[in-house]
């Protein structure tokens, strides 16, 4: 059968994704963002609608500090430009929504070079293991082969769950003992993948430890050894957030990146969140781009984040 998917190395939208987007964004959609679409039913903007517009974004889990940033930018938009009418109005909150998300230019990860190591970071609880395996089947629909490395040896549970998600998916995990040492198993990961030109190594690591070795010195040694095994490997590393957290995981991001590099965003459980908004607050809190949204609990359920969509999805009617 013709596979339907292909490599992309633009950030475009397939019908399915533009779907499970809308899909993700329902509850943030029906509990806060339709009446932010009332505000600008009316027929006049009023100090009152900029001041109720700010409340609900906070509603949303915008959060306050990017809730002003954007009240104020489209503020200033309506003033300087002579904005009239309320549509004109929405229109500008609309285009200051897509720029505070950052960037969207990124190389897909579909794209990368045989060989890449896919670091998964994040606290336990927010959707890491679930996020690996939903990724490897988002590759494996490009053709492009996959092997599971169970990094997280402090939790028997841990190694358990991906063997069995690695069963679900057909992607080989390579799995030491419980207390093994981590770095050993992304390294004889990543020798087997090079020995048999597999694509991609994605690494589940621990989002704590039982010992007093400190979390983010332990993933630092697991990337270097990473590049260590594989002088040509490219290294990613992606934070998996739980949306469902809403503030909070940008507390618990803000710890990892203090010490850990992160090249992008995976937000999990969007769909179980009627507070969505914390995506906006991600990047002009964090500076990391969004590079993947969970969209429900089935394993298919995982989309590239699009900008431009993320914010229609809230306003449009389909």
């Amino acid at each position: 059968m013709k596979n339907l998917f292909r490599r992309r190395s633009t950030p475009e939208v397939t019908e399915e994704e533009r779907e499970q987007i809308d899909h993700a964004v329902q509850k943030t959609k029906d509990g806060v963002f339709n009446r932010i679409s009332d505000l600008f039913r009316e027929s006049v903007i009023t100090e009152d609608t900029w001041d109720e517009l700010e409340e609900l974004l906070i509603q949303a889990d915008v959060g306050p500090v990017t809730a002003s940033t954007l009240v104020e930018s489209a503020r200033k938009d309506v003033e300087r430009e002579e904005l009239h009418t309320s549509v004109e109005a929405e229109t500008a909150l609309r285009r200051h929504m897509v720029e505070v998300l950052g960037s969207d230019e990124h190389e897909p990860l579909e794209d990368m070079e045989t060989g890449t190591v896919i670091l998964m970071v994040g606290v336990n609880g927010s959707g890491k293991t679930t996020s690996t395996a939903k990724l490897t089947h988002y590759l494996q629909r490009y053709d492009r082969s996959v092997y599971l490395a169970a990094a997280d040896t402090f939790r028997a549970a841990a190694i358990d769950q991906l063997r069995i998600w690695g069963e679900r998916v057909k992607a080989r995990v390579v799995a030491h003992q419980q207390d093994a040492d981590p770095s050993a198993v992304v390294f004889d990961a990543v020798k087997a993948a090079q020995q048999r030109g597999v694509d991609f190594v994605i690494v589940d690591t621990a989002g704590r430890l039982h010992t007093k070795f400190n979390l983010m010195e332990e993933l630092q040694k697991i990337k270097r050894v990473a590049q260590k095994s594989n002088p040509d490997a490219r290294v990613v590393s992606l934070l998996v957030l739980d949306a469902t957290t809403g503030q909070n995981a940008i507390l618990q991001a803000k710890s990892f990146l203090q010490t850990v590099d992160v090249d992008g965003i995976i937000l999990s459980k969007l769909d179980g969140t009627a507070k969505g908004g914390v995506a906006f607050s991600v990047y002009n809190e964090l500076k990391v781009p969004i590079w993947y949204i969970g969209t429900g609990e089935k394993i298919d359920d995982f989309a590239p984040f699009n900008h431009l969509e993320f914010v229609n999805a809230l306003f449009e009617t389909r």
